[in-house]
């Protein structure tokens, strides 16, 4: 720099030698020599340095006083002003820009900055002389006036604007002539040693607006990354033909920064009973900023004012009482720098209510205890602590044990192991009524109690990928305006023996599900870290966070259901056998639970469990091997950690047969007797074997015959059910025999056909007994006999018709017998009792009515028919006239006021008689 600095002063000095005074041709060779001086001087950081306040630029001529434009402390004599700033003024008179050759006067300008937090004009300067052209009349003007400007400038808290304005001090004299003020600036970066000089082309220009009153505002935009930079700038003033170029002045933008007013002003009153005073900033800015807080009380007692800095975006004020009034304004500068104080906010004006509550409202959890604070004033009087009395929703007294005094004027409620609020309507809180010995005021506290007994329940996938975390906001629902949040810290290792909601968390987004449950997913995860979850409540009043669990996701595993499940009924051993592959994760022994049932719509399910882990199928016992069966699987891990898997997808069994059937189908015959022929054609009937007998299904019927002469042989009928042969021989043994893949039945019913026996007659009576429609009674009496009864044979059809004749097989233990069918009670029915021997069929009883003894049930048998149809006749009749009884009342009383309803009628006994007057 000091070479720099040489380098000019040599090239200004071989100037000055080679013409002392120079002629009227050298003159713009001089006017651009002296322009290239101001761009140097400020190069050089000899510019005039702008504060961050207003500050005031004079500049007037040599040997001039001016008492009213300097301050005190100055000299008044611009003469003893040698060495500061000097100013370049030039006149044009036409836009060629040449100069008058005829000039009366040359005169030197002097300017000095000063404002007043710096009265001091001792700016360092070189002497140089600043050389002043000027025509005859404008010269006048400059020496009697000079130029005289306030000027403040600063950047705007948005960082990308820098402003300036401009006040004259007096009005312009130049009244025929516009007033154009331009500013030329140039954004530097501080470099040392730099050989490079600013040049004038380098300067960007912008003009500046400028109002009927001689008020400018100029407007440089800053990029935000150049803040720090060195802005140079000076002002070009054109007024009257007079061009006047200021001297330079310099500045950082970052240390004239003037923040944007401070918003959201707000007073209230805190739990601690003062005033709150906060605000906020508008825009975020790269520093900290300080705050001054100017504030005033109006009360009954006395009038406070109050003017504080403070750092931080809010104030306390102590010492609030009922009924103040209070007004605050608050205004911002740079903390830790220069810079310029903001304008002031808004005025707010708050006001506190005769009845003070601190805090206003809380907000706590189950079993928790709290207390409010009153302050009371009744008719410009503050109420003795002592008088004041609790009331809680004012239906239930608050006892005097849990009050306390704090001090002459405020009184204190304590509620102890406080229960959940119960909502009362749209009244989700309790109202706490601070009183006054005989009066409330309608002003109340609110008091909202919480149970935040949050249950979260967490599970890890099958794959060990992920953990899902699941929990109900029905709890909180009451609370209106209530954020829910689940927050977690995840240790490295396991859980702690007693979980702790940590200082440093995490939020996690959840999402409602249609169930009502919100839904969290953890993915990736850590099997064995600990996750310690809790539910955050984000409230206007506060926060509340929920009891923590810690959660380890290796021991809420729900594993993949088993796969590959298979189900069958074994051959020949008849049991259902499942089998199954365990899933691949997780790799801790398991336990299987198979459930199984009767396929269909509603399986009605049995559980089967099973503990040995090394197992891939089961075998049990079912009721019903013929039938199809539905089957799934599930597990868990063997310690009993975790979750149930899904069940697996059903598994059904295939009906085959099992086994051979287990007997024979039950027969019987019908015999047609050729008298011509002498001939008997036996048919046999049986009825086809149910699944339970077949195991599981019949192939085919076979008839095994047996006879002393042809000895024994088979035919095979096929799936019928009727089989006729030609019985000739006195005694004829036939089999009817149901076979199946597996084989032929092994236990049969045998029947013997024999003449000898056909003649032997037991049975001594038959009676028949019509209970109802659908059943009749049989008894009978036997006689003895040598012969070994095996079992009875019952056969009944209509009387004279050929119908279908039906019978069945009673036990020969059976005296009385109960016959279910369809029996038509003005039909007559024909009933025969077959005793069955060994030997063969014995000889019936047969009757062809009902028993003569029982004319009742024989002649009224219609009765069981007619009378339940007249009792459920009756029972609709009656429904039907308490349905119209019912109706009739409506549509006659339904204009008939309700007493109840009626504010007249309120009091009246309308069962007691009141005689007309």
């Amino acid at each position: 720099m000091s070479y720099m600095m040489s380098y000019i002063w040599r090239t200004m000095g071989r100037f000055r030698k080679s013409s002392s005074c120079p002629d009227v041709e050298d003159k713009p060779f001089l006017k651009a020599l002296s322009e290239k001086f101001i761009y140097v001087i400020t190069a050089f950081n000899l510019a005039y340095p702008i504060t961050p306040w207003k500050f005031k630029l004079s500049c007037m001529p040599r040997n001039t006083t001016y008492d009213f434009l300097l301050p005190a402390g100055i000299s008044k004599n611009t003469s003893n002003l040698s060495g500061h700033y000097e100013a370049l003024v030039e006149t044009k008179l036409n836009s060629s820009g040449t100069y008058l050759s005829n000039l009366s006067s040359r005169t030197t300008f002097h300017c000095c900055f000063w404002s007043e937090e710096d009265k001091n004009c001792s700016v360092h300067a070189d002497n140089i002389e600043g050389k002043a052209f000027v025509s005859t009349v404008n010269s006048l003007v400059f020496q009697q006036i000079g130029a005289n400007w306030n000027i403040q400038c600063w950047m705007k808290e948005d960082l990308k604007l820098f402003i300036c304005y401009m006040e004259s001090l007096f009005k312009s004299p130049f009244k025929n002539y516009d007033l154009k003020v331009h500013l030329l600036y140039l954004l530097l970066e501080v470099l040392e040693e730099s050989p490079l000089l600013p040049q004038k082309s380098s300067f960007q220009i912008v003009q500046c607006n400028c109002s009927v009153h001689e008020c400018c505002e100029c407007h440089v935009p800053v990029p935000t990354v150049k803040i720090n930079y060195t802005l140079l700038m000076y002002l070009k003033i054109t007024s009257g033909g007079v061009i006047f170029h200021s001297p330079p002045m310099s500045v950082q933008p970052i240390n004239v920064v003037k923040p944007d007013p401070p918003l959201g002003l707000c007073m209230k009153i805190t739990d601690t009973g003062n005033l709150k005073i906060s605000w906020s900033n508008p825009t975020l800015v790269p520093f900290q900023l300080q705050y001054q807080v100017k504030y005033s009380e109006n009360s009954t007692k006395n009038m406070r004012k109050a003017d504080e800095i403070v750092s931080a975006t809010s104030l306390l004020v102590d010492s609030v009482l009922p009924g103040s009034s209070y007004e605050v304004q608050v205004r911002s500068k740079r903390l830790d720098g220069p810079g310029i104080w903001s304008d002031w906010s808004t005025p707010l004006t708050f006001t506190t209510q005769d009845v003070i509550y601190f805090p206003p409202k809380i907000l706590t959890t189950v079993g928790s205890n709290v207390s409010f604070h009153c302050l009371y004033k009744n008719e410009n009087k503050i109420v003795s602590s002592k008088k004041i009395v609790w009331w809680m929703n004012l239906a239930e007294k608050i006892p005097q044990s849990q009050y306390d005094v704090v001090g002459d004027h405020v009184s204190k409620v304590t509620f102890p192991n406080l229960n959940a609020t119960k909502p009362r309507g749209k009244f989700t809180y309790d109202a706490v009524y601070c009183c006054n010995e005989h009066e409330c005021h309608h002003r109340y506290a609110e008091l909202y109690v919480i149970d935040v007994n949050i249950n979260i329940s967490c599970e890890t996938d099958g794959y060990l990928t992920k953990m899902t975390c699941r929990w109900s906001p029905s709890a909180i629902q009451s609370l209106v305006g209530s954020t829910l949040q689940l927050r977690y810290q995840r240790s490295s290792l396991y859980c702690s023996d007693v979980p702790s909601i940590h200082p440093i968390s995490e939020p996690k987004d959840c999402h409602l599900q249609r169930d009502g449950f919100y839904e969290c997913l953890f993915q990736p995860i850590f099997l064995l870290s600990g996750y310690t979850m809790w539910i955050r409540i984000n409230h206007s009043l506060g926060s509340l966070d929920s009891p923590p669990t810690c959660v380890i996701p290796d021991s809420v595993v729900k594993p993949l259901p088993p796969s590959s499940v298979k189900a069958e009924i074994t051959v020949k051993i008849g049991l259902l056998k499942i089998s199954w592959e365990k899933p691949v994760f997780p790799e801790n022994n398991l336990q299987f639970q198979i459930r199984y049932g009767l396929s269909g719509k509603k399986v009605q399910w049995k559980v089967f469990e099973v503990y040995d882990a090394k197992l891939k199928s089961a075998s049990f016992p079912v009721p019903d091997l013929c039938a199809v069966y539905a089957v799934q699987v599930r597990c868990k891990r063997l310690d009993g950690l975790g979750y149930w898997s899904n069940w697996s997808t059903p598994a059904y069994t295939i009906v085959t047969d099992i086994k051979v059937p287990i007997r024979g189908p039950e027969f019987w015959r019908i015999i047609n007797e050729d008298n011509t022929k002498k001939e008997r054609n036996v048919t046999l009937l049986w009825k086809p074997l149910m699944k339970n007998d077949s195991l599981c299904s019949v192939r085919s019927y076979v008839v095994k015959h047996h006879t002393s002469r042809n000895g024994t042989w088979s035919e095979d009928v096929g799936n019928h059910t009727k089989f006729t042969f030609l019985w000739t021989e006195q005694a004829h043994s036939v089999t009817v025999l149901a076979v199946n893949s597996i084989g032929a039945s092994s236990a049969n019913f045998n029947l013997t056909f024999s003449w000898p026996m056909s003649k032997v007659n037991i049975v001594q009576s038959l009676s028949a007994y019509p209970l109802n429609s659908s059943c009749v009674i049989l008894s009978w009496m036997l006689s003895p006999s040598d012969y070994n009864l095996m079992y009875f044979i019952l056969e009944w059809k209509i009387l004279h018709e050929d119908n279908e004749i039906k019978w069945l097989r009673i036990p020969s233990s059976v005296k009385k017998y109960y016959v279910h069918d369809h029996f038509i009670p003005i039909e007559k029915y024909q009933f025969s009792l077959y005793p069955i021997f060994m030997e063969g069929v014995g000889k019936p009883k047969i009757i062809d009515s009902f028993t003569q003894d029982d004319e009742k049930h024989q002649h009224d048998a219609g009765l069981y028919v007619i009378v339940p149809i007249i009792i459920s006749s009756s029972i609709l009749l009656l429904g039907t006239l308490l349905i119209s009884h019912q109706r009739m009342k409506k549509l006659f009383w339904e204009d008939v006021p309700n007493p109840k309803n009626c504010s007249w009628a309120q009091g009246l006994n309308f069962q007691k008689r009141m005689d007309i007057l």
